[in-house]
């Protein structure tokens, strides 16, 4: 990852990764809900994983082809690949030539809430039917996401920029269905009690008290409101806090270990599911 005093657009990223043949990756956040990444490989970039935030890339360069939803897409630049939370997907060069990208990811909360504010309601998450759009307006709300560094302020109007832009792109046919009951101040509460516990085994009965609802009600409203399940939340935050630990260069047992996991093979396992790439790839690309 970029340390904190970096450029959020990754200058110089190019240039090292044209003397390499991994691949490299360059990254800031998460800060107000978003995470910026750019990054670049010469082949098969990440393994089938899932993440609990929106991603909205922007292909640069090459052709970025990817598996989704049990289809298989490619973009080229100037295309912006739109992923739902929680929904797997790989990545891979679909020539020879490898292929650049940026990509934002947000948190489906922060988004709610940003959705809330333009609707004067709550509604659904909007989901984009087609994975590859050709929208100006969410190209340009990440390559601004690139072009000043990555503060609080710069991503609450981020995050705001991308609710209005997947409104227009989900349109009426693509967007999920609201539920007939969602409380989401109350699965907000239990969001915020996940969050706050992430350094620990949660019990599905203190989710119970703390929301009134079955663990199962509270586990469909959960994903309506944020994308995901409240134990794939859960695990979430220990691995962003992994990663963090990770930026500071501390050995993967050390980490895998302060982030709760039973031992590294137990986290490289879970990191991989996570995020497509082994703990000691992610930790030579950040370093690349």
């Amino acid at each position: 990852m970029i340390p904190q005093d970096a450029k959020s657009s990754g200058e110089g990223l190019e240039r090292s990764c044209t003397q390499g043949t991994t691949g490299c990756v360059s990254a800031q956040g998460p800060v107000g809900g978003v995470e910026i990444l750019r990054a670049w490989f010469p082949g098969r970039a990440y393994s089938r994983h899932r993440h609990d935030t929106y991603a909205i890339g922007l292909t640069d360069s090459g052709v970025q082809v990817f598996q989704y939803r049990g289809a298989v897409h490619a973009s080229t630049p100037g295309h912006v690949v739109i992923l739902y939370p929680d929904e797997m997907h790989d990545g891979r060069a679909g020539t020879g030539d490898g292929f650049g990208y940026r990509i934002v990811y947000v948190e489906p909360s922060f988004l709610s809430d940003a959705l809330e504010a333009l609707t004067g309601r709550h509604c659904p998450l909007p989901f984009a039917a087609d994975p590859v759009s050709m929208s100006e307006r969410l190209a340009r709300v990440v390559r601004e996401a690139f072009d000043f560094p990555l503060e609080p302020l710069a991503a609450d109007s981020l995050v705001t920029e991308f609710a209005g832009a997947l409104i227009d792109e989900a349109g009426g046919s693509g967007r999920r269905p609201a539920a007939a009951r969602v409380n989401v101040r109350i699965v907000e509460r239990v969001r915020q009690f996940l969050y706050d516990e992430s350094a620990r085994v949660v019990r599905s009965s203190e989710l119970e008290a703390i929301s009134g609802m079955t663990r199962y009600d509270l586990a469909r409203q959960f994903r309506l409101v944020f994308g995901t399940s409240p134990h794939r939340y859960l695990l979430m935050r220990r691995l962003d806090f992994a990663r963090r630990r990770m930026r500071l260069r501390h050995s993967l047992a050390d980490v895998a270990h302060e982030a709760g996991f039973a031992d590294q093979a137990h986290f490289t396992r879970v990191f991989k599911k996570a995020f497509g790439l082994t703990p000691a790839r992610y930790a030579a690309l950040q370093k690349g």
